[in-house]
C-alpha cells in the first residue's frame, strides 16, 4: 500500500528515509546518463558504482528506442491512428525517461534537496512544514472551449471541438519535444549542472469493482509523459490514483494479468507549450476553405498569427474502438490531470460493458440512537436472534474469548463482542452481565466498541458541550446511499458527512409553570395504555408502564407519537397533548431511577430569578442540555432551529464514494447473504477510485469553523495547492494576533507553534491563508485529503462485522454492500438580475420522479447558481457530459438499465433554496441520510409512500392561459410524510417545512412558472443537441422517445404520459427487447476478442528468452490454461444468458 499510495496511507510500514530516496534518485538519473543532485556521499557512491553506471548507460543507449509494454501499445495505436495522416511525422514515445516507480519520488523531486523553493512561470513550489505546496500558473479551470478530441474513430459530440488528425499529428509531435527550459528538473536545479529529462508515471485506476465469486477487480492502464518541470502534476496523480511501478517490469505488464485488466491503454501528455503554437502552422485552413463545423470550432484561421484555441488552456483526445486513448493536456492545473484520469476510465468502462464510471458522493449510514445513561437490549431493536454462545460458534475465529465471558478482536482489540443480556450503565461506568458462571462486569470505557450477538453497537461518548457522557447504539445493517448525477452545489460531498457537526446545543426551556406542567406529566405516567390498538392485543404479561426500565426511550417516543395502528380516539388524544408535555416526559425517562419510584419530580426544577421561576430546566442542579438542527434559513435570513428528539443521535457513517466511482451491475442470485428485506433482481456494487480526495475547504478562513480540514490540513505529507506560502515572519504575525489565535482549533495552534519554534522548512500553510492571485485571496484553495476508511479503518470494519453478525454470514462467506438508495441532488435559487442568472426555483425538499421524469432531468442535469457555477444552465448528461470524450449515448443508456434491471427509485433533494425564499444550503442534503436510514424498506418505496400519502403528484398549471408542465416535477414530499418520517428526527416535525415549502409556488407563482418555462428551454435545447452529433441515432429507444418529446412534445404521435412510452420503461420490456439482446452480444463478442488477444500474447511471451523466468514467477502457464477455458465459456451460449440481468456493453453507434 505504501508503495503504491504513499505514506498516510498504511501507517505500520517503515518509511523510506530522505538521504535513501536522494540516493535513489541520483543513481536512476546517473544510470540514464543525467546529472544528478550533487552531494558528497551520493558522489563518493557513484565513483565506486562507475563500471556499472557505464555499463548500464551503453545498454540503454542501444537501447533507447525501446518501449515498456504499455508504451508499445501507445505507440502502436497512434502508428496505426495516423497511418492516413500525409507528410513526414516524428512521432515516439521517448524511450529514456525517468520512470517514477515508487510513490514519493515525484515530490522529492519538485524541490532541490537544499532549497525549500521552486519557481517558474509555470509553477511554484514549496516545501512547507506539513507537507508540499505547489500552486500552478492558473488557480482554477474553466470548461470554455477546453475539451477538443481528434476525428477519425468514434464520432465527436457537439459540445467539443473537433480537430482534423494532422492537427493533432502535429500538436502531439510538438508535445513530445518540449523546449529545454520545460524539460529542467527541479531536483537539480540549483546547481550549474541541470538534468533536463522526460518522466513517465503509470497509473492503474479501477474501472470494475471486484464482486467476490462474480468479477475480480479490474484497472485499465494509463502513462503519464511530462517534461522535468511538470512534475508537480506527476506528484498530483500518483497521490490519488496510485503509483503502478516499473511499466518495464513484467510483473507491472498488465496484459501478463489478464483477469485484472480490461484491456484498455490510456496515455497523458503533459505540454504546457502549445498553446504558443499558430492554427496556421497546425495545418489548419484558412476561414474560406473551411467547413461550417470547423468555423463554429474555431478550426481556422483569417490571421496568420493567430493562436490555437486563442492562446487558452486545451486538452485534445484521439482515441477509437480499439481501446487505446491519447490525450495532451495544455495547461498544469491539476484538476485538469485528475478530470482526465476520469474520463479515460469512463472510456474504458463504456467499453468494457457491465460497470459505469459515475460522478457520485456516497456513505453507508447507520441509523442511530442516543441512549441515554443507561441501556440494555429491548425487542423493539432489530434481531437475527443469536446469542453469544452462537456468536463464539460462528465467529470465533476472530476473536479472544476472555473468562468472563465476552470477546476481544483479533484484529481491533479495543472493539468487544458481549452477551445479549448485557447491561450499560453510565453512572457506575460498567457493562454487566449474567451467565452460567455468575455475574460479571467489565469498565465501561469511551475507546472502546461493544457489540451484542445482533450486531448492535454501544459506545459511550462524551455530550458535544460540557462534562456529561451519554451511550449511543447503531444498528446493525446499514443504509448504503449513492447520490449520483448531482449537480454542481448539489451536495454531493455532503451525504457522507455527519450532521453533528450542523448541530447546536442550548438549554431546555420550559413553561412559566414547571409545577403544572409535571402535574400533567404525572397524569400520563399512570394512564392505561392498553386500549389504544386499532386491532386489540392480547397482552400475556402486564403491560409495562412508561418509567418501567425494560421499556426504552424510544418505545415511549413510539407510544407517544400518532400511528395508523392505533385507534381514532387515542390519536385524537395525543395530539391534544403538547409537545411541551411530551418532551419532559422523554426527559424524565431518559435519566428516571427505579429508587426513585414516586419521587421523581424532586430532582427536576428551575431556578428563581428576581423572584420569578426561569426556563432553564434543571436535573439534580445541573442545567439540562438539548439539541437543535438548523434546517435553512428564515425570510429574514435567520436561522432555522429545531429541537431534535431526546433520542435522536447522528447515523454513524462510512464514506464510500467522492466524485469517481466504479459501479457495477449484478444479479441477484448470483450473491449469497443479501438483507432479505430488499427484492432487486439486480444490485449495484460500488467502489471508490480514488485514495486521496481533492478538497476546497472553503470554509476555512474562517478559523475554527471546519474542524475536520484544520486538522486534515496539519497531516504531515499532505499536498496543497492555492495557499500562501507564509514565512516566519508571517507565521509570527498571525500568532501575535491573540484574538484571532484563540479561534483556531488544537491541530492548528500546535502546527503554528512547532513551526515557530523549528529552523526548517521555512514556509508553512495555514488554513485560513489561501493563496493571493492579483491581491485577492483565491477562491478555490485545494488539498489531498487521505481517505478516511484508509487513515483509520476500524469504522469500516465495525460496519462490516456488525453486517456480517445480523445476517449470520460464515467468515468464510463474501459480505456484500449494495447500493440500497439513489439520492441524487438538485441546486435551486431565486433570480439575480444584476448578475443576470434566471430562477430556478421549483423543487421541495424531497421529489420522486419516475423514469421517463427523472431521464428528462438528467439528460440536461440543469444546476442553479451555485459558489462553483456562474449560474443557471446544463452541465451535461448525468453531470459529467463536459468530461466525456465519447458520445453521452453510452453513459446515458448504461444509467437508464442500471436503474430498469435493478429497480431503484430515487429520491433528489434540494440544495440551495426551496422556492425562491427559503435559503437551504445544505441542510436538506446532510438531512437525507438521516431519513432515509430510519424508514424501512417498504416506506422507502415510492408506491407505498404514494398511496399513504407521504408523495403527492405534481400536475400541470394553467397560468395566463398557458398550459405549464410542472409534471416534470414528478412526485413531492407532503405535510404527511415530514410529520411521519422527520417525526424520527424531529421534536416538532411539522414546523420544520412550512406550507410554501413544500408547495415552493405559493412563494411567488411568477417566479415558479418562469422556472419551469427555463426548465423547458434549456431542456429542449439540450435535446435538439443531442439531434446533431450522432447521439440520438445512439440511444436505446426509450430515451430516443424522451429525446424526442424534450424537442417535438411527441414520439411517434405518443406523449410522455401515453401508456406505450412509459411502457418502454418497464424491466419486462427491456429484457425482452432487440436492442437489450444486441448489447449482450457486443458484450459477448468484445470478451471473445479479448480473451484471443490475451492467449496470442501470452503464447508469445513464454517463448520470448527474456521472459524465461517471469513464466515461472508470474504462473503465465496457469493463466494461459484460465484464458483458453474462458475463451471457451464466453463463446458458449450459457454466457449470453449469464449476462440477461446485467449492462452487457454499449455498441456505441
Amino acid at each position: 500500500m505504501r508503495k503504491t499510495f504513499g505514506a498516510g496511507i498504511d501507517t505500520k510500514t517503515r518509511t523510506v528515509n530522505k538521504k535513501k530516496k536522494i540516493q535513489y534518485i541520483n543513481l536512476k538519473l546517473a544510470a540514464l546518463g543525467y546529472p544528478y543532485y550533487e552531494d558528497e556521499r551520493t558522489a563518493q557512491f557513484l565513483e565506486i558504482a562507475s563500471p556499472l553506471l557505464d555499463n548500464y548507460k551503453e545498454q540503454s543507449r542501444i537501447l533507447s528506442s525501446h518501449l515498456s509494454p504499455i508504451g508499445k501499445r501507445i505507440q502502436t495505436f497512434l502508428n496505426d491512428y495516423l497511418a492516413d495522416v500525409s507528410g513526414e511525422k516524428n512521432i515516439s514515445l521517448p524511450g529514456n525517461s525517468f520512470v517514477l516507480d515508487t510513490h514519493g519520488l515525484a515530490r522529492m523531486m519538485s524541490i532541490s534537496p537544499n532549497k525549500d523553493s521552486y519557481e517558474t512561470d509555470m509553477v511554484r513550489s514549496y516545501r512547507t512544514a506539513q507537507g508540499i505546496l505547489h500552486n500552478p500558473k492558473h488557480d482554477k479551470r474553466t470548461t470554455k472551449g477546453v475539451f477538443h478530441v481528434a476525428e477519425g474513430g468514434l464520432p465527436v459530440p457537439n459540445d467539443k471541438k473537433a480537430v482534423p488528425k494532422q492537427t493533432f499529428a502535429k500538436l502531439l509531435e510538438a508535445a513530445l519535444a518540449p523546449p529545454i527550459d520545460l524539460m529542467e528538473l527541479p531536483f537539480t536545479s540549483d546547481q550549474e549542472e541541470k538534468a533536463e529529462v522526460f518522466l513517465s508515471l503509470m497509473l492503474r485506476p479501477v474501472v470494475v469493482p471486484e464482486v467476490a465469486g462474480v468479477t475480480k477487480e479490474k484497472a485499465m492502464e494509463i502513462l503519464f509523459l511530462a517534461p522535468g518541470n511538470l512534475i508537480s502534476n506527476l506528484d498530483f496523480v500518483e497521490s490519488i490514483f496510485g503509483n503502478a511501478g516499473d511499466p518495464n517490469l513484467p510483473e507491472n505488464d498488465a496484459a501478463l494479468d489478464p483477469e485484472t485488466w480490461t484491456g484498455h491503454s490510456g496515455c497523458v501528455i503533459l505540454a504546457t507549450h502549445l498553446i504558443h503554437m499558430k492554427k496556421k502552422d497546425l495545418g489548419l485552413p484558412h476561414y474560406d476553405d473551411a467547413t461550417e463545423r470547423q468555423r463554429l470550432d474555431g478550426m481556422c484561421w483569417r490571421d496568420e498569427n493567430e493562436l490555437y484555441n486563442d492562446g487558452g488552456a486545451f486538452k485534445i483526445t484521439a482515441r477509437d474502438e480499439r481501446g487505446v486513448v491519447v490525450t495532451i493536456i495544455a495547461d498544469n492545473y491539476f484538476g485538469y490531470c485528475k478530470k482526465e484520469v476520469k474520463t479515460q476510465i469512463s472510456y474504458s468502462a463504456n467499453l468494457y460493458g457491465l460497470c459505469e464510471e459515475e460522478h457520485a458522493g456516497g456513505a453507508l449510514a447507520f441509523q442511530s440512537y442516543d441512549l441515554g445513561e443507561r441501556f440494555m437490549l429491548d425487542d423493539r431493536l432489530p434481531d437475527n436472534n443469536l446469542t453469544f454462545k452462537e456468536i463464539t460458534r460462528l465467529y470465533g475465529d476472530m476473536m479472544d474469548i476472555q473468562p468472563e465471558g465476552y470477546g476481544q478482536d483479533k484484529n481491533y482489540p479495543n472493539i468487544l463482542y458481549v452477551p445479549e443480556n448485557a447491561e450499560f450503565n453510565i453512572y457506575e461506568q460498567t457493562v454487566s452481565w449474567t451467565n452460567g458462571k455468575g455475574n460479571h462486569s467489565i469498565k465501561l470505557l469511551p475507546t472502546k466498541y461493544y457489540i451484542l450477538p445482533s450486531g448492535y453497537r454501544i459506545q459511550m461518548r462524551k455530550r458535544m458541550n460540557g462534562h456529561h457522557w451519554h451511550l449511543t447504539g447503531a444498528v446493525a445493517e446499514g443504509t448504503l446511499c449513492h447520490k449520483p448525477c448531482t449537480v454542481s452545489g448539489g451536495g454531493k460531498s455532503e451525504i457522507s458527512k455527519s450532521i453533528r457537526d450542523a448541530m447546536i446545543q442550548g438549554s431546555v426551556i420550559v413553561s412559566d409553570d414547571l409545577q403544572k406542567d409535571l402535574d400533567m406529566v404525572d397524569e400520563i405516567m399512570q394512564k392505561d395504555f392498553t386500549h389504544r390498538f386499532k386491532i386489540p392485543v392480547d397482552y400475556k404479561r402486564p403491560p409495562r408502564s412508561i418509567m418501567d426500565t425494560n421499556r426504552s426511550l424510544g418505545s415511549v417516543i413510539k407510544l407517544l407519537t400518532p400511528a395508523n395502528e392505533y385507534t381514532d380516539e387515542y390519536n385524537d388524544w395525543l395530539k391534544s397533548v403538547p409537545q411541551r408535555i411530551k418532551d419532559l416526559i422523554y426527559i424524565v425517562k431518559r435519566r428516571y431511577h427505579t429508587e426513585w419510584s414516586q419521587h421523581w419530580r424532586e430532582y427536576f426544577s428551575v431556578d428563581q430569578i428576581n423572584g420569578s421561576s426561569g426556563n432553564e430546566l434543571k436535573f439534580m442542579g445541573r442545567k439540562l442540555i438539548s439539541n437543535y438542527l438548523r434546517v435553512g434559513h428564515d425570510l429574514d435570513n435567520s436561522w432555522r432551529i429545531f429541537q431534535l428528539r431526546q433520542d435522536f443521535y447522528p447515523a454513524q457513517k462510512v464514506q464510500v464514494e467522492d466524485d469517481i466511482t466504479a459501479s457495477i451491475i449484478v444479479k441477484t442470485d448470483q450473491l449469497s447473504d443479501l438483507n432479505p428485506q430488499y427484492s432487486n433482481p439486480s444490485v449495484k456494487l460500488l467502489t471508490n477510485c480514488e485514495a486521496r480526495l481533492f478538497q476546497r475547504p472553503d470554509d476555512c478562513v474562517v478559523k475554527g469553523y471546519d474542524k475536520q480540514a484544520e486538522a486534515d490540513l496539519t497531516n504531515p505529507n499532505t499536498f496543497l495547492s492555492n495557499f500562501e506560502p507564509l514565512t516566519r515572519e508571517q507565521v509570527k504575525e498571525i500568532k501575535e494576533d491573540t484574538i484571532g489565535f484563540d479561534f483556531y482549533t488544537k491541530p492548528v495552534k500546535d502546527l503554528i507553534n512547532n513551526f515557530l519554534e523549528s529552523d526548517e522548512p521555512n514556509y508553512l500553510v495555514v488554513p485560513s491563508e489561501p493563496r493571493l492571485v492579483n491581491g485577492a485571496p483565491s477562491q478555490n484553495p485545494r488539498y489531498l485529503q487521505v481517505r478516511p476508511d484508509l487513515v483509520d479503518s476500524t469504522d469500516k470494519y465495525l460496519a462490516e462485522t456488525c453486517e456480517r453478525i445480523f445476517r449470520k454470514i460464515p467468515l468464510n462467506k463474501p459480505l456484500y454492500l449494495p447500493v440500497n438508495s439513489v439520492l441524487p441532488g438538485r441546486r435551486n435559487n431565486p433570480a439575480d438580475e444584476k448578475a443576470n442568472v434566471p430562477p430556478l426555483a421549483i423543487y421541495n425538499p424531497i421529489h420522486y420522479q419516475e423514469l421517463p421524469e427523472l431521464f428528462i432531468d438528467f439528460i440536461c442535469s440543469i444546476t442553479g447558481k451555485s459558489p462553483s457555477t456562474t449560474g443557471f444552465g446544463s452541465e451535461g448528461a448525468l453531470t459529467k457530459g463536459p468530461f466525456n470524450n465519447l458520445l453521452v449515448a453510452a453513459d446515458l443508456n448504461n444509467a437508464l438499465l442500471s436503474y430498469i434491471l435493478t429497480g431503484y427509485e430515487p429520491l433528489s433533494s434540494a440544495a440551495g433554496y426551496v422556492g425562491p425564499k427559503y435559503k437551504v444550503d445544505h441542510d436538506i442534503s446532510l438531512l437525507m441520510p438521516e431519513v432515509i436510514s430510519r424508514m424501512s424498506v417498504d416506506e422507502r418505496d415510492p408506491k407505498y409512500l404514494i398511496k399513504n400519502g407521504y408523495l403527492e403528484k405534481v400536475n400541470n398549471i394553467e397560468h395566463d392561459g398557458e398550459v405549464i408542465e410542472a409534471s416534470l416535477l414528478g412526485y413531492r414530499i407532503t405535510i404527511k410524510f415530514v410529520h411521519h418520517f422527520l417525526g424520527r428526527i424531529f421534536n416538532n416535525p411539522d414546523a420544520v417545512f412550512t406550507k410554501d415549502m413544500l408547495q415552493p409556488e405559493l412563494q411567488d407563482m411568477d417566479t415558479f412558472v418562469h422556472s419551469l418555462k427555463n426548465l423547458s428551454i434549456t431542456q429542449k435545447r439540450v435535446a435538439e443537441g443531442l439531434m446533431t452529433d450522432g447521439t440520438y441515432e445512439a440511444l436505446c429507444p426509450p430515451l430516443q422517445s424522451l429525446v424526442s418529446i424534450m424537442v417535438n412534445g411527441e414520439y411517434e404521435g405518443k406523449d410522455r404520459e401515453h401508456p406505450e412510452v412509459r411502457k418502454m420503461f418497464t424491466r419486462d420490456y427491456v429484457m425482452n427487447s432487440d436492442w437489450y439482446k444486441h448489447r449482450l452480444k457486443v458484450k459477448q463478442d468484445r470478451d471473445i476478442k479479448f480473451q484471443n488477444q490475451t492467449i496470442a500474447y501470452l503464447e508469445d511471451a513464454m517463448q520470448r528468452e527474456n521472459l524465461k523466468e517471469a513464466v515461472q514467477k508470474l504462473e503465465l502457464e496457469a493463466k494461459l490454461k484460465a484464458a483458453r477455458k474462458e475463451l471457451a465459456h464466453v463463446q458458449s451460449e450459457a454466457y449470453i444468458e449469464e449476462l440477461y440481468g446485467t449492462l452487457g456493453a454499449d455498441p456505441l453507434k
